[in-house]
């Protein structure tokens, strides 16, 4: 995966001398005094891959299943390790950038290229994204525990199926109960370093996800009950063309890390390693991604739902299939609710940032750190409560904000060029990143927006 090389700077090798002073990017400490953590020496390689496998492993699993059915496993595939390519190249090109303009933060990396503006896009993007992200966790999270009606149909959620329907685990409830005593105190760390256990049970909570549904899988190729799913994508007139550029929103946002590279990589006791981080990260969740999408399509075939998860409320036709269905929803439930502070740290960062562009740095003022982080986590709160079904907004938001912070703010600055570092070889993959990015999204757009016409328009 390698684009171009990085040449950090020899006094970035050590943690006390890589915390660069950057008046454009105000999220981060400015020095280590500064925030009071001398005894802090620096995250570790392994602590770093978590986190950002972490920040990269969310809800888009579960859609990625859905994904392979409507492009087909050859297709399906060769998307997944394209875009981790692409993935890839988007995060050199952040970093090789950062090092030319000595820059601590995507936002003051945007700000260095274009302005007071680049750096605004970037903050409003990471606001955009990861607030609907965050709501999508916790509805999900209150779909899985508590349960869900769709469609005049009820779906019970785990907690139901134990011990009955009762007020203490309603929805609202259980969701402030996980908000007051999960979410809150893993979002009131100030170092990101400080999740890399909480990250590395994520990580292994979705493999616990991903060998269940392998085991499961095999369990019924042994007896005979699964169909061969279809290698390629089924064409058969411009409708079902233009509908293979609705996955493109699903593949963007299975990918999107770039909001805490920086994060991870400024806590790095050797910022060398960074390069290493984000490659071992990649492969990690595209080897998850890729079986994930093949097993989960290979189990249930064209009754793979958009969130694969639903597929599991149902009998899977093998022994102690109850039990194996409620293992993997709490799993994944689990999965999420660790993934929620990676998620957040980023957020609540750059909305300091977007509010008090000149103020110290947020770790040293207490009182706006808890400010920022009680109101954001309460409007996600009254986010999950009050949203019935985002999904279609979470496919808007993965072909908007998404695919900005992923590839069109990455190939802008590329080819801007500020600090005249660029090759011509990057630059023309920095106009087909761009150009990819914009045409598809505006296709997958413009094809859901179409559908949702025609399912809402006047009949006949």
């Amino acid at each position: 995966m390698t684009i171009g090389d990085i040449a950090p700077k020899k006094e970035r090798t050590s943690k006390r001398s890589k915390l660069v002073v950057d008046e454009k990017a105000p999220l981060l400490p400015k020095s280590e005094e500064d925030v009071g953590y001398d005894e802090f020496n620096g995250a570790s390689f392994t602590g770093a891959v978590f986190n950002l496998s972490t920040t990269i492993i969310g809800a888009g699993i579960m859609a990625l299943p859905a994904t392979m059915k409507v492009l087909g496993l050859v297709v399906g595939i060769g998307m997944i390790v394209f875009m981790a390519f692409l993935s890839e190249a988007s995060i050199q090109f952040l970093l090789r950038f950062s090092r030319a303009a000595k820059s601590t933060s995507y936002g003051g990396l945007m700000g260095d290229a274009f302005g007071k503006y680049g750096r605004v896009a970037l903050q409003v993007a990471v606001l955009v994204n990861n607030i609907g992200v965050l709501i999508v966790y916790m509805i999900i999270i209150g779909d899985v525990l508590s349960g869900t009606s769709s469609n005049g149909i009820h779906h019970a959620g785990v907690l139901e199926g134990w011990f009955g329907h009762h007020w203490w685990n309603g929805r609202t409830l259980v969701l402030l109960i996980t908000t007051l005593g999960i979410f809150t105190p893993l979002a009131c760390f100030k170092r990101i370093g400080s999740l890399s256990f909480t990250s590395a049970l994520s990580v292994a909570l979705a493999v616990v996800f991903l060998v269940i549904t392998v085991g499961i899988t095999i369990l019924k190729l042994i007896g005979g009950s699964i169909m061969m799913p279809r290698l390629l994508p089924d064409v058969t007139d411009l409708t079902s063309f233009w509908k293979l550029f609705t996955v493109v929103p699903v593949l963007v946002m299975a990918f999107i890390c770039h909001y805490n590279v920086h994060s991870i990589d400024n806590e790095l006791e050797d910022s060398t390693q960074i390069k290493g981080v984000v490659r071992t990260s990649l492969a990690l969740c595209s080897s998850v991604y890729i079986m994930t999408s093949l097993f989960g399509v290979l189990l249930f075939g064209d009754e793979t739902l958009d969130d694969v998860l639903a597929n599991f409320d149902t009998d899977l036709g093998i022994p102690y299939s109850s039990l194996l269905s409620d293992v993997v929803r709490v799993s994944y439930a689990a999965h999420l609710m660790l993934v929620f502070p990676i998620v957040f740290y980023p957020l609540r960062l750059n909305l300091d940032g977007l509010l008090f562009p000149s103020a110290r740095p947020l770790v040293v003022s207490n009182l706006r750190f808890a400010l920022i982080t009680t109101g954001l986590i309460s409007l996600i709160f009254l986010g999950a409560n009050f949203i019935p079904s985002i999904w279609d907004a979470f496919q808007f938001t993965g072909a908007t904000a998404a695919v900005c912070i992923g590839f069109i703010f990455p190939a802008a600055v590329t080819l801007r060029d500020q600090h005249n570092i660029e090759t011509k070889r990057n630059k023309i993959l920095a106009i087909f990143m761009l150009v990819l990015a914009v045409f598809s999204n505006l296709v997958a757009i413009y094809s859901d927006a179409y559908t949702i016409f025609k399912k809402n328009g006047p009949r006949a």
